[in-house]
């Protein structure tokens, strides 16, 4: 029985998209103005961390910045401020934060 390569491609392509998963798009603007709200006093409006135990959030992956925040939303991670303030997170708020801080470029310098 022959097959056909195009009904194959795109049974592929569509078997493809499935498996990626909700989309993880977030709105800059929005992104920035959460950050601005909640998390600038720890992390910064530049996601350079103003307090020793904060973690630098510029130029951080997108997909990880969502896991993290969902983690700590869960409880599955846990920190005495983060839990706290991920659980006051939508959905929305973690994608909109993940596309403000994974959107700031960031450049390394190694040290001679």
């Amino acid at each position: 029985m022959a097959r056909n390569p195009l009904i194959l491609f795109l049974l592929l392509v569509v078997m493809t998209g499935l498996r990626a998963g909700p989309s993880q798009a977030g709105d800059m603007t929005a992104g920035r103005a959460k950050a601005q709200a909640t998390c600038q006093t720890c992390h910064g409006l530049d996601g350079k961390a103003v307090v020793p135990m904060a973690a630098n959030l510029s130029g951080q992956q997108k997909g990880y910045l969502i896991a993290q925040l969902e983690a700590y939303r869960s409880g599955k991670r846990k920190h005495e401020q983060m839990s706290i303030i991920a659980k006051m997170l939508t959905d929305e708020d973690i994608k909109n934060l993940a596309e403000w801080y994974s959107g700031i470029k960031i450049t390394i310098e190694l040290p001679q």
